[in-house]
Order: structure tokens, then sequence, then C-alpha cells
């Protein structure tokens, strides 16, 4: 589970100028060696004591189904399903897409707090998706809609409502949930990010965007170490080191494009979190404007600890625990379905059979 993640950015920073002047002029040069000593950075911050959060996590038992390649055989993203072993079906659905500055991350990294609100009673969808330099924007946007389109596709094989989703996100991941949910409800957007939305905009009852980066025109003047650690991802993600001047960084910024079609929203940041003032909470302001339903939850500027970036996955704190009773509580409001309070186990269907559960339906269409 990711902690900590964009201060983890800016730690790569200070080790870059440790590095050495040579290391500068390589890192100057192209995205590469920066996404990668980012990522590797990322990838330190993510090694999470998981057990730390099972005393604090209410639920039922959660079955999860491993590895579904929503791209076909020949795919390499996946998603995880995660199910309460309850009875009441369909369930609502939470597509959650993970964060990690565009260039790491993992869906693992989110697979804990998504157990989680599984065993509150909803269907849980962890997206992974390929992050750059390997792949530049907006491959992410299009295999994302391609993840929704799987799940309506399979909605009734896993007892899914897809006319009640919940799109979710956390740090970048809750700007490309927050672009989906643009595709969804604005043609114009959807059109010019080119995909063909995978919902209709009345299927998508809300979205929970954590910690996110919404404003480019903020983040390219954003100072410190973070700044530098999203202006080098966003190198790397769009393809250019001008990216701040590119069609792709304007498409990207979700100010520019919300309007009262936008979802109802869950917004969330620390007061410890440097994006919290820049982004999550002018983004809010912009939406209520609009008159888009806003449920906030932030935190004063003095509060002490101070809660930093993705505080909302250390369920070992009150101030996580209240943030998940905010969020579940938002999702029933959306949904209109109750929660279940109980307390969860975890059973894990590997891919291999889940495709032989699958095999009687293919032989059935083969036989036709």
């Amino acid at each position: 589970m990711k902690i900590f993640s964009l201060p983890a950015v800016g730690v790569a920073a200070g080790a870059a100028a440790a590095a050495g002047l040579a290391a500068a002029v390589v890192l100057h040069q192209h995205p590469l060696p920066s996404a990668l000593l980012i990522r590797g950075v990322f990838a330190s911050a993510n090694k999470f004591q998981a057990k730390k959060i099972q005393p604090h996590i209410p639920g039922l038992r959660v079955i999860r189904h491993r590895g579904l390649r929503y791209l076909g055989a020949g795919g390499k993203p996946s998603l995880d399903l995660f199910l309460p072993a309850t009875d009441r079906k369909p369930l609502p659905v939470v597509m959650w897409i993970h964060g990690g500055a565009w260039i790491s991350g993992d869906k693992e990294d989110v697979a804990p707090y998504l157990k989680v609100l599984a065993g509150y009673g909803y269907a849980v969808v962890g997206v992974g998706y390929s992050i750059s330099p390997e792949a530049v924007y907006p491959t992410a946007v299009k295999e994302l809609n391609a993840a929704l389109a799987f799940v309506r596709e399979h909605a009734d094989r896993y007892g899914l409502d897809t006319n009640r989703i919940v799109l979710a996100g956390d740090s970048a991941g809750a700007q490309l949930a927050a672009q989906l949910a643009l595709a969804i409800t604005n043609p114009e957007y959807a059109r010019d990010t080119g995909v063909v939305p995978a919902a209709a905009p009345e299927q998508v009852r809300g979205i929970l965007l954590n910690c996110g980066v919404f404003d480019f025109d903020a983040v390219a003047s954003m100072a410190g170490p973070v700044g530098w650690g999203l202006r080098k991802a966003l190198w790397s993600y769009t393809g250019s080191r001008d990216w701040a001047s590119t069609s792709a960084a304007a498409h990207m910024s979700i100010p520019a494009h919300v309007d009262h079609r936008f979802p109802p929203t869950y917004i969330s940041g620390g007061n410890g979190d440097n994006l919290t003032l820049t982004q999550s909470l002018p983004l809010a302001d912009r939406l209520e404007e609009l008159g888009v339903p806003v449920v906030r939850s932030f935190w004063p500027q003095d509060y002490k600890p101070a809660l930093g970036h993705e505080y909302q996955f250390q369920l070992y704190r009150p101030e996580a625990r209240e943030s998940l009773r905010q969020t579940v509580g938002f999702l029933e409001d959306v949904t209109g379905v109750s929660a279940l309070p109980r307390r969860p186990l975890e059973k894990v269907i590997p891919l291999e059979e889940d495709l032989l559960a699958e095999l009687p339906e293919i032989e059935e269409k083969l036989a036709a």
C-alpha cells in the first residue's frame, strides 16, 4: 500500500543531487533516468505492513478474483475484483485507480484498502494500467475505459450492478479517475480524448478523489522537491520536456474541463500534503461553484499530527478511520445501498481457476 508517495518523489530530487554533476546532466537531458529513479523511491515507500491495519478493518469475508485481463488474453494490464461473500446481489461497483505519478505504482499497492471497502458490501475493482515511460498519454485513460467496459460486460457473472458505479482514485489515480468521469459525462471531452465512453452518465453515481493532482498550471509553478518530481514525471508521461505547453497537459487539467455534469464528488487531502492547498481544495471550490454536490474531507492547517499524502490508507490512525467512515457514508448516499459492517477474511481466486469457471460459458457459445 502506498504511503507518503509524493514526499518520496521529493526524496528522489535529493538523491539526484547526491549522484553528482554527471548524473544531474543525464537527468536534465532525458526523462527516463528521472522516471526510473522516482519509480524506485516509490517502490521503497510502498513496503507497508498490511497487518498493521488488520485490527481496524470491519467488513465481511471477501473473495478476490485476481489478474483478470481486461484487454484480452494478450493484454498485459489486468484488474482485481474484490467481492463480499454476501447473498445481496447485484452489488454496486467501486472502480479504484491507483496512484504513482503516472510512472509507477501498482494495483497491489492499494489492495488491502480495497478489501476493506469490499468488506462493507461493495464490489471493488482495482485496476492496473500502463505507466510511463513505457506508455505515454493518453494510453492509461483509454485502458481504464476498457477496464470499465470489461466490468460491465461481466456484470452478470460476478453479480455487479453497473447502474451504480462509483469511480475512485488516489494521487495521480484521482486525476485519472476524474478524466474518466469527464469522458463519461462530457461527449466533447470523450471525443477529444479518443474514447467511446464505456458507461452512460447516469450509471456513474459518484467519484472518490483522494490526495489528487488536478491543476497542471499549478504544478508548473510548484516549488520544492515535490514540484520537481511531478514535472519530471509529466515530462515522461506526456513525452515532452516542455510538457506544460502541450495539448496533453491542457487536456489533463481537470479544473479547465469540469462542468455541472460532473458526478457527485467526495474529495479529501491531508493538512500536511503539499497538494491539498493547490489541488484538492481549489477543485472542491470549483465544483461547488458549478453546482456539483461535493463532500469535503479536509483538516485544519494547524492540526497535529500533520496528515501527509495518502493519509487515508493508514488505518491504524484515527484520522484515516474517520476518512474511511466518511467514504463509506458517501458510497451509501450515492448508491442508495447501505453498508454491511462485519469482519473480513480473504479468499483469493487465481486467474487459472477463474478461467476454468468461464469454460462452460465459452463452450456454450462455441456450440451455438
